[in-house]
């Protein structure tokens, strides 16, 4: 009987500390900032995010897994953004570490529902999006912390 009630009890917190953390992060992607960066930060690195989320908006499915590659470049070259700008500034964030968590689970998702469940997959990308998004901005606002003369233009080489 033991066992059964502690294998209630962490199951239960498991499934607990799973919605706490996916609410943490849909409450840090919907956070506002007081000024939009992203389409600077996508122009300026040749970044596909933008245009991502108008074709999943335009339910435009045809191409997930092509989707899906230009996300996880465009994750790729804004992290190693962050960090160089992290690095300069000695400013870690925790947010971005569960933002990471959250698009790598996301990604996770979309692997395992692309081919049956489409929509779902499609759903997931979203998510995706929306993380590079709130990375993109954050970074735009850290680049204009910084260097406030400047107008959050980073350049990725």
């Amino acid at each position: 009987m033991d066992l059964f009630i502690n294998a209630v009890l962490v199951a239960s917190s498991a499934v607990l500390f799973c919605y706490w953390f996916r609410y943490c992060c849909l409450l840090i992607l919907a956070a506002e900032s007081s000024h939009d960066y992203t389409a600077e930060i996508a122009e300026a690195n040749q970044l596909a995010f933008p245009e991502v989320r108008a074709r999943l908006r335009q339910h435009d499915a045809t191409a997930l897994a092509y989707l899906h590659q230009s996300l996880e470049r465009d994750f790729a070259v804004l992290t190693r953004l962050l960090e160089q700008t992290h690095k300069a500034i000695f400013d870690p964030c925790f947010e971005e570490v569960m933002l990471t968590i959250h698009f790598r689970t996301m990604s996770a998702s979309f692997h395992l529902t692309r081919r049956r469940f489409p929509t779902s997959a499609a759903d997931a990308l979203e998510e995706m999006t929306r993380v590079v998004t709130h990375l993109a901005n954050q970074l735009g606002e850290h680049q204009t912390t910084a260097n406030p003369h400047l107008r959050g233009i980073t350049v990725w080489k």
